[in-house]
């Protein structure tokens, strides 16, 4: 189970391939939510995707019609990599009876899953594989190729061949998560690149005006948000990716891309796993607090 969001899935590629490998001859199926029903119905480690729409939980046509699915199923074992309070709820009365492993299962004795949640994201989904008995190669080592196709022909309608993608958005929950200065960046970037290095940004379709606004190429496939698997293959081929903590930060970040993910005091880089060799995190108490100058030097640097 991985209801998302978008990075969330991202992150749990590796441990759905590490189960898939550890179980080559059992069916492996996904409970997810639409958003990423049609990307994750192409993974190669998945039989299959089941769609869950997490309708309200005193909504007892919808769970019980939910319950009457899964059951036709009869699954044998369930890796619970959401680990919420929805999916618990699901544990004890929609899909009872069968063996789970949650962060629960991943406890030491006297361990509480508030302090096991303080670990990095995929520290935790390693040890609750590894408690489950099952060997972790990839996990932590995610491995997205199985995604990226060929956009040669959207690449060349935008940019030359190389380019910057910015991802200056995030959920409209989550302002707190938002730099509010890409729009001058885009200006700074312009003026210190010419037109060597286009700068291009890929909203999703609720975005779109946003990125219209903020002077970059807007790309899209045929007048529409491009999707996932164009996005994750737009991402590989970036010279310089800068994104705010989004879905895409984590994409960039599992292809090692080079690049820079802002982040404010609502977490930490490490927490959420996003770092690598390449893609790194410049952190400070207040987004709001963190200037061009700065952001500009370091990509000035990424790209020397």
């Amino acid at each position: 189970i991985k209801h998302g969001s978008l990075g969330d899935l991202i992150q749990a590629n590796g441990a759905i391939k590490d189960i898939k490998n550890f179980f080559p001859n059992r069916k492996v199926f996904l409970l997810t939510t639409t958003p990423y029903s049609i990307f994750m119905s192409e993974c190669p480690y998945l039989d299959g995707v089941l769609i869950d729409k997490r309708l309200p939980r005193w909504n007892l046509f919808y769970l019980n019609n939910l319950k009457k699915t899964l059951a036709k199923y009869d699954f044998s074992k369930v890796f619970d990599l959401q680990n919420s309070s929805r999916t618990n709820f699901y544990k004890r009365f929609i899909i009872k009876n069968v063996e789970w492993s949650s962060t629960e299962t991943a406890l030491e004795p006297g361990q509480k899953k508030k302090d096991f949640d303080k670990d990095p994201v995929l520290d935790r989904m390693e040890i609750q594989l590894k408690k489950s008995g099952v060997e972790t190669e990839f996990t932590k080592n995610i491995d997205l190729s199985w995604a990226i196709e060929d956009i040669s022909r959207l690449v060349k309608q935008y940019a030359n061949s190389e380019y910057i993608l910015l991802f200056p958005f995030c959920s409209p929950k989550l302002k707190h998560k938002k730099w509010p200065y890409y729009r001058e960046l885009i200006q700074r970037l312009k003026q210190e690149f010419k037109n060597k290095y286009p700068i291009l940004l890929a909203p999703g379709p609720n975005e779109i005006k946003e990125a219209i606004e903020l002077n970059g190429k807007v790309v899209q496939d045929n007048n529409e948000p491009i999707n996932i698997k164009k996005l994750i293959s737009l991402i590989n081929g970036a010279k310089l990716i800068i994104a705010n903590d989004t879905g895409p930060a984590h994409i960039a970040s599992h292809l090692d891309k080079n690049g820079l993910v802002l982040f404010g005091s609502h977490t930490s880089a490490e927490k959420v796993s996003i770092e690598s060799f390449n893609f790194k995190a410049i952190s400070i108490k207040k987004l709001n607090d963190l200037d061009v100058e700065t952001v500009l030097k370091k990509a000035k640097a990424k790209l020397d």
